[in-house]
């Protein structure tokens, strides 16, 4: 099982992700927040809400509760 251990904003849709198998890689979600027809997803167009996340239970949270599975950030990168 793929965990994320570290991230980091870097610009736009942007963030450096670490994952526990030492794999470091930028991962760019503009598509997913400008494509998915879910509201709650397209909130993170907003970029002050799209910074606000922090690593938790091994993947990216956004403050309103959006996450994705670490094979899928993976897959952005």
């Amino acid at each position: 099982m793929l965990h994320i251990i570290a991230a980091e904003y870097i610009s736009d849709y942007k963030i450096s992700v670490v994952f526990d198998d030492g794999c470091r890689s930028v991962a760019d979600f503009e598509g997913v927040v400008k494509g998915d027809h879910r509201p709650i997803v397209r909130q993170l167009s907003s970029l002050d809400l799209f910074r606000d996340f922090k690593v938790q239970a091994n993947t990216v949270v956004w403050s309103n509760g959006v996450d994705f599975a670490p094979e899928f950030i993976r897959g952005k990168a």
